[in-house]
Parts: structure tokens; sequence; C-alpha cells
């Protein structure tokens, strides 16, 4: 039975199987945004409007960004392409399709998923279905290319490589799931040889792309407590790979984990309960827990440099980097800005009163943010 009842719990919304709903106190209620020394002023260049947004449920769409060109979409699949430099619209088409992940635009072709179990690719050119393929549920993850195949995680713990030039599948992979769950699902990282993928068990699987069989496993959670929501262990951000061969993964009611990415062994690991993904600039990592805490850690080591507590319970999204600022929408709109090196509030601007929930796109001192109800705002640090 496709998941239907949410509860509010903890700093998100669950997924159960079944057919109510039921609503729960927030165990992190939203703090007063305090006043702060600005150092760091927000300029708006352009804005404009993506149809409907996100919709009622709040799905993932979030833009992206090739070159000079950002594509953005809204849950009725109206899909539209931005000068990101003055805002022109170039194109605008509806895809007849309902959107539910976001977007993913690389050579030529955006990839994006739907409620109904599809995967389209569609020319950045003018918009135009290059195919269409199935995958056995809704699509809420990125669809993640490699030089041939696309990697596509579904939210019933499957993951489908499909050929990228046809759509046609080349193999798949099915990771057993609770019944309840987080309301997404892991978006997998992928690289020409292997995929990383995180499931709502706790695990963390490396699949060969040469026929989706698993190379090696990590446990990042164990599952604990009495009741089901204790017992989350949800892997529903992204693994971050570097180019140094190290893999950083979060999980919901478990662990911040650094591995080896060749063969899985733990380098370091923390408590550390997050549904975000997490961000590596040089030697720190940063990383936002269920809480709203924004952290520093030493990359190498895991140790803490520094943490900030002021958005607790705001329900900010991941954090994104811009001219050594930290960036974060949050559930009223703003866009906060941090100083990576101290920690600091420096910067503050309202966007739009529908909510940011989706983690803003950043290029240089450029940031790019997409509002719930489909306000496209583009910023300028100054």
């Amino acid at each position: 039975m496709k998941p239907t009842f949410l509860i509010a719990a903890v700093a998100g919304l669950l997924v159960l199987t079944g057919c109510a709903r039921n609503q729960v106190e927030p165990q992190y209620p939203p703090k007063e945004l305090a006043s702060f020394e600005e150092r760091t002023e927000l300029s708006s260049v352009w804005g404009q409007r993506v149809g409907r947004g996100l919709g009622r449920a709040t799905y993932p769409i979030a833009p992206f960004r090739d070159g000079d060109t950002l594509f953005a979409a809204d849950e009725r699949g109206r899909l539209a392409a931005f000068d990101a430099d003055d805002g022109d619209r170039q194109w605008q088409v509806d895809l007849e399709a309902p959107v539910s992940s976001g977007l993913t635009a690389v050579a030529g072709d955006i990839y994006l998923g739907t409620r109904d179990g599809e995967v389209l690719a569609v020319s950045q050119r003018d918009g135009s279905v290059r195919w269409r393929a199935r995958v056995p549920s809704e699509v809420l993850a990125a669809p993640q290319p490699n030089q041939q195949l696309l990697v596509v995680q579904s939210v019933d713990g499957s993951v489908t490589a499909l050929d990228r030039a046809s759509g046609e599948e080349r193999w798949s992979y099915t990771a057993s799931r609770p019944s309840l769950t987080l309301r997404g699902t892991g978006t997998p990282t992928v690289i020409d040889p292997v995929t990383f993928a995180g499931f709502a068990n706790g695990r963390l699987v490396t699949l060969d792309n040469r026929s989706g069989q698993p190379l090696w496993e990590q446990r990042v959670a164990v599952p604990q407590g009495r009741s089901d929501i204790e017992r989350l262990v949800d892997l529903a951000a992204q693994p971050v790979l570097t180019p140094d061969g190290r893999l950083f993964v979060s999980s919901f009611n478990g662990r911040l984990m650094a591995l080896e990415a060749t063969r899985g062994e733990p380098l370091w690991a923390i408590d550390f309960s997050s549904f975000h993904t997490p961000l590596v600039v040089g030697d720190f990592l940063f990383a936002v827990n269920e809480a709203g805490h924004v952290h520093a850690l030493d990359a190498n080591s895991g140790e803490e440099v520094w943490r900030n507590t002021d958005l607790e319970g705001r329900s900010i999204t991941a954090p994104a980097f811009a001219d050594g600022h930290l960036v974060f929408g949050d559930y009223e709109g703003y866009l906060h800005l941090i100083d990576a090196r101290s920690g600091e509030i420096v910067g503050r601007e309202r966007v739009d009163r529908s909510g940011i929930s989706l983690r803003p796109i950043t290029e240089g001192s450029r940031i790019h943010v997409l509002a719930n109800d489909g306000s496209l705002e583009t910023l300028d640090i100054q």
C-alpha cells in the first residue's frame, strides 16, 4: 500500500503504511529569531515564478543549475529554463506528469522522477521529452547519472539503473524496508564503477554498476528503543564522496560516519541524528542534526570545531556554501548566512513567506532559492 499516514514527529514528517492522519507536538519547537550583528548583506538580483510550487505535500523538487542555465519545475509538471544571470525565461513546457523529485541536469539533458514511478529524460534545449521509463514506485530522490547510467532510488527501497541514452533498465536492487520511515528516501551517489546507496534499514550499500550486485555493506545505524519512531534509522541523506576517497554518511537516530570508500572501513564515527546531506569544504564537514543545530567538524577526525543552535526547530534546509558562508533556508522563508569559520550568523533576508524547504543552489557568491509556493529568487552576497 502506498504510504499515506503522516505524523509530525521529531523535526520532520514521517511516513507510515496506513490510512489515517494524526498530529504530534514537535520535539523541538522553533526558536524565535534573535538579533545579531549584520556583517553580510544579501541583495536581490531577479525573481521568477515556477508554476504552483512544491504542492501541499512539499515535494522535494529541487532546481538544478548547469552552466549559465537554471532549471526548475513544479509538482504539476511545469518545467522551465532560466538564464541564471538575469532570470530571462528561455522556455517553459508542461510535461503532463506529477513531478516529485529533484532535477538533475547534465550533458544536454534534464532528469526527473514522478509520483507515478516514471523517470523522464528531457532536452535542455527546448524541454522536449527524449524518453520515459518506469521504475517500481514513486521517486523523491533526484536521479543520479554517470557516463552510461541513470540511477534512480524509489520510495519502496529499490535502486534501478537505466541506460542514459534510451531509458532501458540495466539492473535493479531492492533492500528491505521498515514499516515506518522518514518521508523521503536517500539519494544515491554515483560514479562510473559503483553506486553508494543508503536505505531506511540503516545500511549503506555499494553496488557494482556493471551488474547491480553489492560489493560491500556497512551498518550506519542500529534500531533502538521500544516505539517505531524511536527505531527509525533512515539514511535519508546523500552520501558525500570526496576526491581523496572518503565517504561521509549520516543517519536518523544513528551516526555520522567517515568511511574509506573502496572497502567501507570506518575512519571515524560519532553519535548524530540527521536527515540532511552534510557538506564538505576543505578540511571541514558541516552537518545539521534533527534539532536544527549546525555543527562544524574536523573532517579528518570528527572532532567538533563549533556549534550553532540559533536555528533550533526552524526546519532549516541542508547547508549550501557561498563565498565563505553557509546558507540555509527555513520554514518561515528566511535565508540565513553563517560564517563558515566562526559559526556566527552574519546575514539574513526574508525571501518568501511560504517557507523554504529545499537547499539553496549556489554558484560563487550567487544564491538561487525556490520557495515552497514556486517563487524563484536569486540573490547575491555583498
